[in-house]
């Protein structure tokens, strides 16, 4: 029976914390030169060992430029611009994004979301023109998957809200596989379980075996919420953007199954 695989690429394929954080300090500065404007080396590199920490709470790419500003103000709490930021931890972040990220966005005056979206995709491509191998190399794809894309037997798609032309790149330039553009949904393509729907009612997919692959235990909720796609299997991956809190929900949900990196290149191949 054929097989169909719909990947997750930031912490399935891509390990682009690295990156993605180096970016969102970039556009931090632009948003709020009077914030950054005087912050130290100590400072930056703290922010962005931090950023590693709290990488799982991010869905899209723009809530990095968010997050730096919280751990700045975290880190000064003299700074400290919002009531919310009083007495937060960085482990805090990772237990309470979701309420804290509209709250935030109020009181910065951010609420317009698509201005950060723009902005965060305007510092890659400006570092992408200015330093295209700097860039490619704050990105690593985890052991094994570049060639388990290259050598796949069975249809692949990337679902991610990324946006395509970065994931379409790093394919290209750092994993040297030549992915088909139309096999990428990124940002802009709808939630995932649109985007899912969509593969499994296309006319060459009927018959195939559906796996959906993430490392974000809130999208496979959503998507086992929606009848539809209930024919889809789910798999977390534990090397990914996840805590062991999430593994440990994950690991008793009968529709999840947890996956590993070894097992996911051999299911690939």
């Amino acid at each position: 029976m054929a097989h169909l695989y719909a990947l997750d690429f930031d912490g399935v394929l891509c390990d682009s914390c690295g990156e993605s954080s180096i970016s969102a300090l970039k556009a931090a500065k632009l948003r709020w030169p009077a914030i950054f404007k005087d912050v130290s080396k100590d400072t930056e590199v703290w922010i962005l060992e931090s950023m590693r920490t709290v990488r799982p709470v991010v869905e899209t790419g723009y809530e990095n430029v968010l997050l730096v500003r919280l751990l700045f103000e975290l880190k000064h709490p003299h700074l400290q611009s919002s009531s919310v930021v009083n007495g937060l931890t960085v482990h805090g972040i990772l237990e309470n994004w979701e309420r804290l990220k509209p709250m935030l966005m109020k009181d910065w005056g951010e609420e317009d979301k698509k201005e950060l979206v723009d902005l965060f995709g305007a510092v890659r491509d400006d570092w992408i023109s200015q330093d295209i191998h700097g860039w490619i190399s704050a990105n690593r794809f985890y052991p094994g998957t570049a060639d388990s894309l290259k050598f796949a037997t069975s249809t692949v798609y990337i679902v991610t809200t990324k946006q395509a032309r970065f994931v379409a790149a790093l394919l290209k330039e750092l994993a040297g596989v030549d992915f088909p553009i139309e096999h990428i949904y990124g940002l802009g393509s709808g939630p995932k379980t649109e985007v899912l729907k969509q593969l499994q009612s296309q006319p060459e997919h009927q018959g195939m075996t559906l796996h959906f692959v993430e490392d974000r235990l809130a999208t496979l909720l959503n998507v086992i919420k929606d009848p539809e796609l209930e024919t889809w299997n789910l798999y977390l991956g534990t090397w990914g953007y996840n805590t062991s809190s999430e593994r440990n929900q994950a690991a008793i949900n009968p529709r999840i199954h947890l996956l590993d990196l070894p097992d996911f290149c051999a299911k690939l191949k």
